[in-house]
């Protein structure tokens, strides 16, 4: 037998209409066993009160039910009441019977809708019932506005099952902060929603994340979506329309032609109370606060003991982390002790200049040995320790990564030694530039001045104390070797960007856009060239930066501040890309039309 599609309302009232012309069966108390595996989902076969009741009682109304076998409710808070109340409806099965109550009085002259969404399965095999919308009344009529829409997570575009969409009919910006909606629902597999039974009037849309069930947003655990004007349903509910239906999820079709009449981004806000969160001495001369905001204000800081120019700060990209090192040669305070003046929230909200002493002690590794521990010492303890990484598919893009793990005092750059070995073995000196990471002191870019030959071995060599850190410890040599990859089944894509009419972030990214393999960041027309692909199946997402800032930013509830639009390459209708092994691709990319056909959808 085929499993049904979808349960309209027409066929459940025909259902329930059965029992009155065949004869019962015997009761059981179990379900028969034998025979073929039971793949059947449950449905239901009756109803009391039946659909579009009116004039239920606000005190003691209940609901039953009834499915056509033995049943289990898998998940309560998927039985989900529109208003939602503080307390979830009370559900409890008895024989075939749902039975579905509440704990606090509805409230009057108000349309209901009771949703069951992966919330029932059949007792044996456990197979999920599709889904149900019921509509009920505390007045005298069932109100008949609809409003569908879908929504996705901000980053990677992808549908968020389970998030809670939430309709207020208070204005303000802060309603969703502090009420209760006059409407909510949750999405289904496909980020898909609707909204029905609802007055005629204007609303705002929001969507969240929901931590706990209490369906307002709480900014410092859960992620929000909003639509930046007031919104007024257009559409009237009908329980045949094809966004009323209940559709097996895995039937594609079906759950794609649904119309979607807006578009809700999840983001994660960025926190908006600031202070200290967390302060770590992690060496003898070095320590890090990190803030609970980003863009941290910091009036003045200094620590005891030391002038201002022996104090060597560096704040991360969000300003929300601060790395701290003494410069030195006077032995360290057990005890650190670091007075920063800032601009702290208050208890109304509002940043005003406060000052906090942060005392750190030394870490108990870290304190200064005496002469009888001397043997515990490690190598790294008196050494300017540093990282030399590359890899050969990046070498060409990224050059030669030098981190410090403390910033260096002095350095000879000069020294270091970069050579070509060619496909004879004969070793040349090769050129190269040094760039210091604007975002980090410690780290430095080296990058081959000439362009880099298949079939070549390259040399970085680290020559024996050529760097000397806050610490006075020189550095010890090392050796990097890395050659362009020679794997012929490698693959390149290389975008050809036109209309590029604002500044971007490209990045490449795997099939499950979880990381980014490489990216660039460019404001002209240009060739994007991304080698040495392995055959698989990739995305190339490109954000809007619009502050040109070259990261992705989130957005601002309270600002009405979206976040960046990202968009992904399309290839032939489908936003991933398949790379055949032993390919070269080219890829035309209009910006400026991609992102105004995205506008426009």
């Amino acid at each position: 037998m085929k499993i049904p599609k979808f349960l309209p309302l027409a066929a459940l009232v025909a259902a329930c209409l059965l029992p009155l012309f065949f004869p019962s069966c015997a009761n059981t108390t179990e379900a028969p066993t034998g025979g073929k595996k039971d793949t059947i989902p449950p449905y239901i076969i009756d109803i009391k009160p039946l659909p579009g009741a009116v004039g239920v009682p606000v005190e003691g109304a209940s609901f039953v039910f009834t499915f056509n076998e033995y049943v289990t409710i898998k998940t309560p808070a998927n039985i989900f009441l529109s208003p939602p109340q503080v307390k979830m409806p009370k559900s409890r099965i008895r024989g075939h019977n749902l039975i579905v109550s509440f704990e606090e009085p509805l409230e009057p002259n108000t349309t209901y809708t009771l949703s069951f969404t992966d919330a029932i399965a059949d007792t044996n095999e456990g197979n999920m019932f599709p889904g149900y919308t019921y509509v009920f009344s505390t007045g005298t009529q069932i109100d008949s506005m609809m409003m569908t829409g879908t929504v996705l997570d901000c980053n990677t575009l992808a549908p968020v099952k389970g998030a809670t969409v939430l309709l207020h009919k208070d204005l303000a910006d802060s309603a969703i902060l502090k009420h209760r909606p006059y409407a909510a629902v949750k999405t289904d597999d496909w980020g898909y929603f609707v909204l029905p039974f609802i007055q005629d009037t204007v609303y705002r849309l929001y969507a969240i994340k929901d931590a706990t069930p209490d369906n307002i947003y709480d900014p410092e655990t859960e992620t929000v979506a909003f639509i930046d004007s007031l919104i007024r349903p257009k559409m009237i509910a009908v329980d045949t329309l094809p966004e009323m239906l209940k559709y097996d999820m895995t039937d594609t079709l079906r759950c794609q032609a649904r119309r979607s009449e807006h578009e809700l981004k999840l983001f994660r806000e960025k926190p908006s109370k600031q202070y200290i969160v967390k302060k770590v001495r992690t060496s003898e001369r070095s320590a890090y606060l990190t803030f609970q905001a980003p863009g941290a204000w910091i009036d003045s800081l200094w620590i005891r003991g030391y002038r201002d120019d022996q104090v060597i700060s560096q704040f991360n990209i969000l300003q929300d982390s601060l790395e701290l090192w003494i410069n030195s040669r006077r032995a360290a305070p057990d005890t650190m002790r670091i007075f920063v003046n800032y601009r702290k929230t208050d208890s109304l909200g509002k940043l005003v200049p406060a000052q906090e002493i942060v005392r750190l002690a030394m870490p108990h590794d870290k304190r200064t040995y005496s002469k009888s521990s001397r043997r515990d010492l490690q190598h790294e303890d008196t050494t300017c320790v540093y990282t030399l990484k590359t890899s050969p598919e990046t070498v060409e893009q990224n050059g030669f990564e030098l981190e410090f793990r403390n910033p260096i005092i002095t350095a000879w750059f000069d020294s270091l030694d970069f050579r070509a070995i060619n496909t004879r073995q004969r070793e040349s000196k090769a050129g190269f530039t040094v760039e210091q990471d604007s975002l980090n002191l410690r780290r430095y870019i080296l990058r081959p001045k000439d362009k880099l030959q298949p079939g070549f071995q390259y040399t970085m060599r680290v020559p024996h104390r050529i760097f000397r850190d806050i610490n006075g410890f020189w550095s010890d040599s090392s050796l990097v070797k890395v050659s362009l990859p020679t794997d012929e089944t490698l693959s390149l894509l290389e975008l050809e960007l036109s209309g590029v009419d604002r500044k971007i972030i490209v990045e490449l990214l795997g099939e499950k856009r979880d990381r980014v393999l490489r990216s660039y960041v460019v404001d002209t027309d240009g060739n994007l060239r991304f080698p040495y692909l392995k055959e698989g199946r990739y995305s190339i997402r490109i954000t809007d930066d619009g502050n040109r800032n070259s990261i992705v930013d989130t957005g601002s509830l309270l600002e009405h501040r979206q976040p960046e639009a990202v968009t992904f390459v399309e290839l032939k209708g489908s936003p991933y890309i398949d790379i055949p092994a032993s390919t070269e691709l080219a890829q035309p990319v209009n910006v400026s039309e991609l992102f105004n056909h995205k506008a426009s959808e």
